[in-house]
């Protein structure tokens, strides 16, 4: 019995470190539930609270659009790659990239959104989907077609040129 749990503590103390809690202000900024351009405008305090968590959490090299956790963060339980505050190419929003394929990611961020998301397709290498929430905010999915990826894209659009 000692000894079991003598292994069980060894063994938590190995693999804890590596779990990734959620994070609820990033999970509700990639869903559109909240609005960093609406924080701007009306939200100062808000607004100081997110770039003050972001450069808490996070880290972005010289000349990277992204920025890297510093410790280990989740969103629906996939591991948080890069979170993008801004703008990822023609979209202003606020995404995140997490490990997670496609169809898994997609069916989780649909769970969470209690809808599916519409406007999937194929083309150009790319899957996609999307669902507008409000004005000026689309829920969007991308990933790379390679069946082999595990990189997928989630995040809100405020201004996204189609």
């Amino acid at each position: 019995m000692k000894n079991t749990f003598c292994a069980l503590v060894a063994f938590l103390a190995v693999v804890a470190p590596s779990w990734a809690a959620d994070d609820p202000t990033i999970e509700r900024l990639a869903l559109c539930r909240d609005s960093w351009v609406d924080w701007s405008k009306s939200n100062p305090a808000q607004m100081d609270a997110l770039r003050n968590s972001i450069m808490a959490g996070y880290t972005q090299r010289q000349g990277d659009p992204f920025y890297v956790p510093k410790t280990a963060k989740s969103f629906a339980g996939y591991k948080v790659i890069q979170l993008f505050p801004g703008n990822v190419g023609m979209g202003v929003g606020f995404s995140i990239v997490v490990d997670g394929t496609f169809g898994k990611v997609q069916q989780s961020v649909e769970k969470m959104l209690g809808k599916p998301l519409k406007d999937c397709s194929t083309s150009d290498g790319m899957h996609s989907c999307e669902l507008d929430i409000a004005d000026q905010r689309t829920v969007t999915l991308m990933a790379g077609d390679d069946p082999k990826s595990s990189k997928t894209l989630v995040g809100c659009y405020y201004f996204y040129e189609k």
